[in-house]
């Protein structure tokens, strides 16, 4: 079953914030530094920016999100019955298909979106100590380029 694309309504606020809220809470490793009052305002903020995409099921079932402003993905998101069958791969190639470039940070210790990433064709091209976000991990910048982009600076 492939799921059905649309931009995200304010309506869809408290579903994304729940998918922030419990994707923090699925991880031992990261810290909870927002209520999930927040989350949904942070979702409702990024939705208002005309940023999010969701995926859901015919029926109407939010499936995950993807938050994208220009080249840089701020949230990618899943939710926990969802993952493993190709929701964030449809939300990421959807964004790819939109873009010359993609830009976005995941934290050291989340293994399993480390390989998403490079099997999506995304390369790691810094390091952070984790000084510069506010959970205070380290973490990975990420990019992805179009295949004519790499190729067009490679013969440049």
């Amino acid at each position: 079953m492939s799921p059905l694309l649309r931009p995200a309504r304010p309506t869809d606020a408290g579903s994304l914030g729940a998918m922030i809220t419990d994707a923090v809470a699925a991880h031992a490793w990261k810290p909870a530094l927002h209520s999930g009052a927040e989350d949904i305002a942070h979702a409702g903020t990024m939705i208002e920016r005309g940023w999010v995409t969701v995926a859901e099921t015919r029926g109407g079932a939010l499936l995950g999100f993807l938050a994208r402003e220009g080249s840089y993905v701020h949230a990618l998101f899943v939710t926990p019955d969802a993952q493993g069958r190709g929701i964030g791969r449809t939300l990421l190639h959807d964004a790819q298909r939109a873009a010359q470039r993609l830009e976005l940070w995941t934290f050291l210790a989340n293994d399993r979106a480390q390989r998403f990433y490079e099997r999506a064709g995304f390369a790691v091209t810094r390091r952070g100590d984790g000084s510069a976000n506010e959970e205070g991990l380290p973490d990975l910048f990420y990019v992805w380029e179009a295949p004519a982009t790499r190729s067009m600076e490679a013969r440049g």
